[in-house]
């Protein structure tokens, strides 16, 4: 049957949503039509299969012989993460008891896979990003680890925060609350304080830091708003707040909160432009204003 295609973030959610109603325990494959985006998966899987020989037991693995995308995502992720003393089978059950547990996590699964399709060129389609970008892998990793930080398993969600650093290196605390349809782009470096607070439709590229100021304890790590875009190697430091829709020119240290819709850069960041579209983190252009009257630059 042919896929339905998802074009934008709102429309993906329309059918994301209704997925995750019916997604939790289903002991056989979800039809096609209910799942356009594991069948896209599938679908691109078995086309690579028949071109690349020497994947096809990877391929097989990993996409084809699971009956759902949760069951496939937890195995990619429970290979990378596992360890001595904690097995593979055994983190499996974890990540997937999570899964099992939560729509809200297995819709903005979804979402932030259609991010990568709709806002990365790289992406070719739905199997690439999720069987090798780790931006993605990192972020539902997380997302497992903040689930049980919730649910009474703050050691253990610790222990998967730590893995998830030294496989992927993105380090996000398993407190920090994210919304979805999150594109994390190259992601290496990415830093998410305890108490940040990321909106949804934000985009997020390598090196960022989401940080404290000191070691004061309290809410101390900035709010991230809807379709921020933050360029590479920004550090925004305290308890700040980034309106929606704002840009953060890259290698930007920002240390005050940014009205909506406005673009900052610099070291310390500082308003220099007003955005014309309202969702940055949509459009991805990473470009910004960068000669002032003064003739100095960022």
């Amino acid at each position: 049957m042919s896929l339905p295609i998802l074009k934008k973030p709102a429309d993906a959610f329309d059918v994301i949503r209704l997925v995750a109603e019916i997604q939790a325990n289903a002991p056989t494959p979800i039809d096609d039509a209910a799942d356009p985006v594991w069948t896209a998966i599938r679908q691109e899987a078995k086309a690579e299969e028949s071109q690349s020989s020497c994947l096809c037991l990877f391929l097989n693995k990993s996409v084809l012989e699971p009956l759902r995308l949760e069951d496939a995502l937890g195995g990619i992720l429970s290979s990378k993460l596992a360890m001595e003393s904690v097995g593979e089978d055994r983190l499996k059950s974890l990540i997937l008891q999570a899964f099992a547990a939560c729509a809200t996590m297995r819709t903005a699964i979804r979402r932030d896979l259609q991010a990568i399709v709709d806002r990365d060129p790289v992406a070719g389609g739905y199997l690439k990003p999720f069987v090798f970008f780790k931006g993605f892998q990192a972020l539902q990793a997380y997302r497992v680890a903040h689930w049980h930080w919730n649910h009474g398993g703050r050691f253990l969600a610790v222990f998967l925060q730590n893995r998830i650093s030294e496989v992927f290196g993105v380090d996000i605390h398993p407190a920090a609350r994210i919304g979805s349809g999150i594109l994390m782009d190259h992601a290496t470096g990415i830093v998410v304080g305890e108490t940040s607070v990321i909106e949804d439709n934000v985009s997020i590229l390598h090196e960022v830091t989401l940080g404290g100021t000191g070691k004061q304890s309290g809410d101390r790590h900035p709010k991230v708003r809807q379709g921020v875009l933050i360029g590479a190697g920004s550090k925004i430091l305290g308890n700040v707040e980034i309106g929606a829709g704002a840009k953060i020119g890259a290698g930007s240290v920002v240390l005050d909160s940014v009205p909506p819709h406005c673009t900052v850069a610099g070291v310390p960041a500082r308003i220099v432009a007003r955005n014309t579209t309202a969702n940055p983190a949509l459009e991805m252009d990473q470009q910004f204003p960068h000669h002032f009257e003064d003739g100095s630059g960022i």
